[in-house]
């Protein structure tokens, strides 16, 4: 079967500021794929191609079979797709119920109203006004929003936000069960977190560049990465005692790199153990999802403006397709 999303040397200039160059990804049918990048990078004027809302410079975009920057297939797209964006417009005095009835009447065959409340944990709201709802709740009705059509492939632009953890942590479980159910979805997201625990596979948008992509295991080179041992300097001794090179941290714990750890864990218990001491906090990993985004999107440097925002506005949500 074709990929759900296939996007070849994608560009796209605003003015004298090239937002998009030569992007390239593809994402599977039933995977989520996760756009990550910060503010300007780029990611949000992708999404915006891939879903018709802009016209794209040059470069080859699919999207379930269709060419998002056709006009004559532009309905076709959006009886399949499903958008959940950073603002949606929708009417503030409509209630619940009658805000996702409303936006199911542009599909043909759209899931059961009562079934998508529950499902997004509005149960008990639906007679609530839209103008009334707090954040957390707005951006459920969002999530059901982009859900009632019963898509194919659902776009997600940080879908969290707003979300206290409990939330959260059931809208992840939501997107699993959306996903094992063969929904394909294609998010952005600032959460690292969020990435981790969601995406089958990650592309990193630095400065209109795919700089990284791939599975979470290995992107960024994080599966053959050093390992980071971590741990609390036992009283009364100093980064030199140790038997292995460390490196303090302002959070108190040392770090000590290692391409060995098994080894340089064994050197360290024993130096504990002879010495009849602990090394509090202890942990061993390879370098986080945080790490690696940092790294590959040049988090110290000074980049340009951002130039997502700058761009002109997205078409309005609740639009009939």
């Amino acid at each position: 079967m074709p990929d759900a999303v296939v996007v070849e040397g994608l560009h796209k200039r605003y003015g004298g500021v090239r937002a998009v160059q030569g992007v390239s990804f593809a994402v599977e049918h039933g995977e989520i794929f996760a756009l990550l990048g910060r503010n300007g990078a780029g990611k949000t004027t992708t999404m915006e191609i891939l879903e018709g809302f802009r016209a794209r410079d040059a470069g080859r975009v699919d999207v379930l079979g269709l060419d998002p920057g056709e006009r004559a297939t532009g309905r076709a797209l959006r009886e399949r797709i499903g958008l959940v964006l950073q603002d949606i417009a929708v009417e503030p005095y409509l209630t619940v119920r009658e805000t996702i009835a409303r936006n199911a009447g542009y599909y043909r065959a759209p899931r059961d109203i009562a079934e998508v409340i529950g499902l997004v944990g509005l149960a008990g709201l639906e007679r609530k006004k839209v103008r009334t709802l707090a954040g957390g709740q707005k951006r459920r009705l969002d999530l059901a929003l982009g859900m009632i059509g019963d898509p194919g492939l659902l776009f997600l632009d940080e879908p969290t936000t707003g979300f206290d953890p409990g939330a959260r942590r059931g809208a992840w479980q939501l997107l699993r069960d959306l996903r094992d159910a063969g929904t394909t979805i294609l998010l952005t997201t600032h959460y690292m977190e969020e990435a981790q625990e969601l995406a089958d596979r990650v592309a990193v948008i630095a400065d209109g560049q795919i700089v990284a992509a791939g599975p979470l295991a290995t992107l960024g080179g994080r599966d053959t990465a050093r390992a980071r041992i971590r741990f609390g300097l036992p009283p009364g001794t100093t980064v030199a005692d140790l038997p292995v090179p460390a490196v303090p941290g302002e959070d108190g714990l040392v770090t000590v790199e290692s391409a060995e750890p098994t080894e340089t864990l064994h050197r360290l218990t024993d130096w504990a153990l002879r010495r009849d001491t602990v090394l509090a906090g202890l942990t061993v990993g390879r370098p986080s999802l945080e790490d690696v985004y940092l790294r590959l999107t040049g988090h110290d440097d000074q980049r340009r403006t951002d130039h997502d925002h700058s761009a002109p506005e997205r078409a309005p949500e609740g639009s009939a397709p």
